[in-house]
Formats: structure tokens, C-alpha cells, sequence
């Protein structure tokens, strides 16, 4: 057995808790007196969210409600990719939502040379949409979850696999 310690380094979401946010979101937007009589609606698909609403202003209303929602849920915004508004059928407009699963190449690049510009006698490896760092001493790695911790990489990071 190698006396190496290690820890994974992620970026996921809790599906279910994304699920539960839009149920939420349907049954708050179906009873609030300033969505009455409106086709607002958010949809869940294998990619992520599609917001529908009448106008702007009402799409803007129903982002402010999903996020809160996600929150109080304790799901990172930082999760969520928004694309530009996009006209729909009968004047309505339509936002696609994208949920950010895993870390991409360029961004588990930016970490390990963050992982490097600490100064830690730690290994960094890219592993597929992960990052694993590893050292002889416990404290380094505590060290390293500290300074990316500081760090802001415009992803929500995951610290697992603790060993």
C-alpha cells in the first residue's frame, strides 16, 4: 500500500434536486396572481432547462424563481449556462438553460496550473472530467483545497474521494 494521499476534484449537480427546483418553480408559477393567465413554464430535457414565457419582463420573473428555488436546494448557479432569449410561437420568447456537468478540458487545464502556481509539493492529473491530486502529505492537500477554494474558476468545484 503507497503512503500517497489523494483527492478527487469535480464539478456535478444533483439532478433530482434540479428536478425538484422546477416542480416548485411549475406550482409557485401556477398560483401567483402575476402569472395568471400567462403560458410561462420551464421544461426539464436531457440537456438542460427551456424557459418559456410571454414577454422579458415575465421571463426574467421566472429565472428569479428558478433560481431561488435551485438555492434554497443548495444547487450552484455557477451550474447553469444561460443562452440568448429566442422568439417563439405566438410572441412568446423561449431561453435555453444549460446544466454544466463535469469539468471541461480547458477549465481542468486552468486548474491544474493553479494547482502548479501554489508552490505544493502535490501531482495534479486530468482524468477524464475530473481532476485527481495527489501528494505525500495530507496537509499539502488540505493546503491545495484551500487556494482553489480562493481561486474562481466560473465552475462549482467538488472536493471528494478524500484519501
Amino acid at each position: 500500500m503507497s503512503n500517497e494521499s489523494s483527492f478527487d476534484i469535480s464539478s456535478t449537480i444533483d439532478l433530482q434536486e434540479v428536478d425538484n427546483a422546477v416542480q416548485h418553480s411549475m406550482k409557485e408559477i401556477g398560483q401567483r396572481f402575476d402569472f395568471k393567465g400567462t403560458a410561462c413554464r420551464i421544461v426539464r430535457d436531457e440537456m438542460g432547462l427551456i424557459l418559456h414565457a410571454d414577454d422579458t419582463f415575465k421571463l426574467k420573473a421566472v429565472v428569479e424563481l428558478l433560481e431561488s428555488k435551485l438555492v434554497r436546494r443548495k444547487v450552484s448557479l455557477k451550474a447553469l449556462v444561460y443562452e440568448a432569449p429566442e422568439p417563439a410561437a405566438k410572441g412568446a420568447i423561449r431561453q435555453r438553460v444549460t446544466l454544466q456537468q463535469g469539468i471541461s478540458s480547458e477549465k481542468a487545464r486552468e486548474i491544474v496550473k493553479a494547482i502548479r502556481g501554489l508552490g505544493r509539493r502535490v501531482q495534479a492529473q486530468i482524468q477524464g472530467d475530473q481532476v485527481r491530486v495527489s501528494a505525500k502529505s495530507k496537509d499539502e492537500l488540505q493546503a491545495v483545497i484551500q487556494g482553489l477554494r480562493e481561486h474562481d474558476f466560473g465552475i462549482d468545484l467538488q472536493f471528494g474521494n478524500y484519501r
